[in-house]
């Protein structure tokens, strides 16, 4: 069951990289519902498993969902709340695209009925297999640091204005990680990628870093928002950019070894 809703690679040191919306598969009934431009799989966090691939020889566990966000956001709450009040933003089961597309035909959004069975489904399992590892790596080292991978496009005018910076870092406003460790990743980003960088900007945290970054227990949880324009083509067929990614993969394999647990 699980191997076809995620893929979990167990490794040795206190480190979890999550990346929610790396998937790209759709179930054949449910994309037969959707519209062409869903199955284009637009908004998805292109390639980070090729840009992260230097996390296994720092010992990271790793854990990647097989769908689409289409199908379920799994960096979102069961019951649907917003995770920024009074902004645009994407639902637990999205009806239309960061750009305002609809992904369903008409007629065809998820009802109740839909939502509960992809919770069920998809959005337990992810996060059954998250917590059993957090808590593996607890038990283990006596602590755990949660990197939420993500990408996004650059602009996305619906979500935010203008160009987003490079390295966008949330923490909940220093809820989910100790703000000392969060200021020196800042800095890292910028001395190291001489790019911009932001802390708790528009991306504070989705669910994930809000629901399982616990400090005081020993879990530091951070996320990190990478505009995709620093490894990839923005647009169709979002090719991977291998002089691009080489720099930022190298950025980000220092981050992550900062921010490790010591």
């Amino acid at each position: 069951m699980s191997a076809s809703i995620y893929t979990l690679t167990r490794g040795t040191a206190p480190l979890l990289i999550s990346m929610p919306h790396v998937g790209t598969q759709i179930p054949a009934a449910l994309a037969a519902r959707m519209t062409p431009v869903a199955r284009q799989l637009d908004d998805t966090d292109w390639h980070l498993e090729r840009l992260y691939a230097f996390a296994h020889q720092l010992g990271a566990s790793i854990l990647a969902p097989v769908h689409s966000r289409y199908v379920i956001d799994l960096n979102r709450p069961a019951d649907g709340a917003s995770l920024y009040p009074g902004q645009n933003t994407t639902g637990l089961c999205p009806d239309m695209t960061f750009d305002g597309v609809p992904l369903y035909l008409d007629g065809e959004a998820p009802d109740a009925h839909d939502i509960a069975q992809r919770l069920d489904t998809y959005w337990q399992p992810y996060h059954q297999a998250l917590q059993a590892e957090l808590a593996r790596l607890r038990a283990t080292h006596g602590r755990a640091l949660l990197w939420e991978a993500h990408s996004i496009r650059s602009h996305v005018p619906r979500l935010f204005d203008g160009e987003l910076p490079v390295f966008n870092f949330g923490t909940v406003d220093g809820q989910s990680c100790d703000p000392a460790l969060a200021t020196r990743l800042l800095e890292l980003a910028c001395h190291e990628s001489g790019s911009n960088a932001v802390l708790n900007g528009r991306f504070k945290g989705g669910y994930i870093t809000r629901a399982y970054g616990q400090p005081a227990e020993g879990v530091q949880a951070i996320q990190l928002e990478l505009a995709q324009r620093s490894y990839m083509q923005e647009s169709r067929p979002y090719a991977y950019d291998v002089e691009k990614a080489a720099v930022t993969s190298r950025v980000l394999e220092t981050l992550v070894m900062a921010a490790l647990p010591h």
